[in-house]
């Protein structure tokens, strides 16, 4: 599979060749169900929106930042827990460090 590169449109970030990322079965839990205990809660909003409305017990790390410094911020042995205002971006967040083998949980508001 090749990677065909980054671009300030998230959605380029799936473009792989003969490769689609399949979200069906990541996994899934609501905010109400979420403690700060189970591992990091990552807000993937850009920054000007988590200011406006931003998720309790959770850092910000816009998604282009996390995705292209992945290899700095995370780590495989942990768990990490993301979420977004509506849910698209934090999918397809999940999916793509899911595909690069991190323990990734998507958290639904």
């Amino acid at each position: 599979m090749i990677f065909l590169g980054m671009m300030s449109n998230i959605s380029s970030l799936f473009l792989f060749e003969s490769h689609k990322i399949k979200c069906d079965i990541m996994k899934r839990i609501k905010l109400c169900d979420y403690n700060p205990l189970m591992g990091p809660l990552i807000d993937v909003q850009h920054p000007l929106d988590y200011k406006k409305n931003p998720t309790p017990n959770s850092i910000n790390i816009y998604a282009d930042k996390l995705l292209m410094t992945y290899k700095t911020c995370l780590d495989y042995s942990k768990n990490y827990y993301i979420v977004c205002n509506k849910g698209h971006l934090s999918q397809k967040v999940v999916a793509m460090l899911e595909y690069l083998g991190y323990n990734v949980t998507q958290v639904i508001r």
